[in-house]
């Protein structure tokens, strides 16, 4: 093969493998902005005293010995609240009564209660308050160290609100509350 023809091809493929490296480096950087981040912010000092003096009005736990942790799935969510100390059967059974009374009332539509804690502008809330009986499958399972409620639809913006309300809860009780891991129904304890 003659020297200009080798040369030809180096020339001719350099182009090319660059050309591809900043395609490569392109999609990336688009995919990095356009992703969205799912960490959800604290809400501000002044807030998260708010809504812990409003929730000792509602909820009977303490908040101090107890979790709450919200995993969201691909059908809805799971809350729960765990105690701390697995041996606080005070906190256990405080939880268990609270959860399994803010189940029933969900499944009747009644959200009053976390709009008494969080407020009727809660993002997620309207459309959850908005949804017809049966729309929403929620069920109470208590928990050796406490309960947890399990959110599920097929109905794409109610998973989407169940999704947005959760984000709201952690961002208000972010002293209190954690992520638990996206797409997975069990346990978590932290």
């Amino acid at each position: 093969m003659p020297m200009s023809t080798v040369c030809k091809i180096r020339t001719n493929s350099e182009p090319s493998l660059q050309a591809n490296k900043n395609l490569i480096l392109l999609v990336w950087l688009i995919l990095l902005v356009v992703t969205p981040v799912h960490a959800v912010e604290k809400a501000s000092e002044q807030r998260l005293d708010e809504v812990a003096e409003r929730g000792s009005h509602v909820m009977p736990f303490d908040l101090e010995k107890t979790t709450h942790i919200f995993s969201k799935t691909d059908t809805g969510g799971i809350q729960q609240v765990i105690a701390k100390d697995k041996s606080d059967t005070v906190q256990i059974d405080r939880i268990r009564l609270h959860l399994s009374e803010i189940a029933r009332q969900f499944q009747q539509g009644d959200y009053s209660n976390p709009e008494k804690i969080h407020g009727a502008t809660m993002p997620g809330l309207a459309e959850l308050k908005a949804a017809k009986p049966g729309q929403i499958k929620i069920v109470y399972k208590e928990l050796p160290d406490g309960a947890e409620i399990t959110y599920a639809t097929h109905i794409e913006k109610l998973k989407l609100a169940i999704h947005q309300w959760f984000d709201a809860q952690l961002s208000d009780h972010a002293r209190h509350a954690v992520p638990g891991h996206p797409h997975d129904s069990g346990h978590h304890h932290h």
